[in-house]
């Protein structure tokens, strides 16, 4: 403050200290102001980019043994997050260059911590290289692929051993028996996941504005692949009665306390398709679109298909899966004599 208002030599340490007090309060006034104009998406996206910061510190934490606060926003801790979103969360570069914004500018309004130029030069630079390449640029463009039942056999014949395996599993076919965002299976709570003899009773919870609505999950004829088993099987290993339906597991094997993030269960999704081998790369939101177009293509009516997946009526998005799963029925050019 004091760079703004030099002391003049014939300024009075009084007047000298009312500037300085009209300066400071004029730069309070600024940030309101600055803040009360700001879109509240971008409130929104700066909220979600100190969640993804924080859980940068927690993944950190499990693998060094010691948590280091998140107002720890230096050089280092912010190149080492442009990493961990390149490799970790496979994060398009531009993604990755609007959570720097995010992170700093969160950590300066909301926490009074200013950030030191010297690091965000540094993550931009380690961000440079990244956002010349084609592949990483590509990103998370273009409309998710629709995973099939068969890819869920895939899936399953590769997931890991141990209580991380069982986690994933539960979690993917959760995500799809629902079709549930990942916004969605982040939120699940373990007692609004009833069993039945039938199988499950489901309240999805409201995100992001969205409606909350109640399912029902079906067992499954393939127990590889039937969500209600691997729930069960999984609830019992955790020994999760309430709380968050999906957790954090360390490197050895503990539970966390705190729910699952939206991205880490699109990083599950996508690692454990990885790891299966799969041709195309899965997200989040394909247990969604594989939901729809597999119960689609086994008959089910469009009425029940929107319960299931919240879809308004007139959703563009769902018709365009229904579109997509009617393709080849019944098509224009079948049995015309050709």
């Amino acid at each position: 403050m004091t760079d703004l208002a030099p002391l003049q030599p014939d300024a009075t340490p009084a007047a000298y200290a009312a500037t300085l007090a009209v300066l400071h309060a004029m730069e309070e006034a600024a940030e309101k102001h600055l803040d009360a104009i700001r879109p509240h998406s971008t409130k929104r996206s700066y909220a979600n980019d100190w969640a993804l910061w924080e859980e940068f510190h927690d993944w950190l934490g499990e693998r060094t043994g010691h948590r280091i606060a998140s107002t720890n926003v230096t050089k280092g801790t912010l190149v080492g997050f442009v990493v961990w979103l390149d490799t970790i969360k496979l994060a398009a570069p531009n993604s990755i260059d609007r959570r720097i914004t995010g992170v700093t500018v969160t950590a300066r309004n909301e926490h009074g911590i200013e950030v030191p130029k010297a690091a965000t030069v540094a993550a931009r630079q380690a961000l440079k290289p990244l956002k010349n390449d084609p592949e990483r640029q590509a990103r998370g463009r273009g409309k998710a692929a629709a995973v099939t039942p068969e890819q869920l056999r895939q899936m399953n014949a590769a997931v890991a051993d141990g209580l991380t395996g069982l986690r994933d599993r539960a979690l993917w076919l959760a995500a799809f028996a629902i079709a549930g965002r990942s916004a969605e299976v982040a939120a699940l709570r373990a007692e609004a996941i009833v069993y039945v003899s039938q199988g499950l009773e489901v309240h999805v919870p409201a995100v992001k504005g969205r409606p909350p609505r109640d399912v029902v999950v079906s067992y499954g004829k393939n127990p590889d692949t039937c969500p209600v088993r691997a729930w069960l099987t999984w609830r019992a290993a955790a020994g999760i009665t309430t709380g968050p339906a999906f957790l954090p597991i360390t490197v050895h094997g503990r539970l966390g306390d705190r729910a699952l993030s939206p991205e880490a269960v699109r990083e599950i999704i996508a690692r454990n398709a990885e790891r299966a081998g799969l041709t195309v790369r899965l997200t989040g939101h394909s247990m969604r679109a594989g939901f729809i177009t597999t119960s689609r293509r086994a008959g089910k009516r469009e009425e029940k298909i929107r319960e299931q997946s919240g879809h308004a009526e007139n959703s563009p998005a769902f018709w365009g899966y229904i579109r997509e799963a009617d393709k080849w029925t019944d098509a224009a050019s079948e049995d015309i004599g050709l």
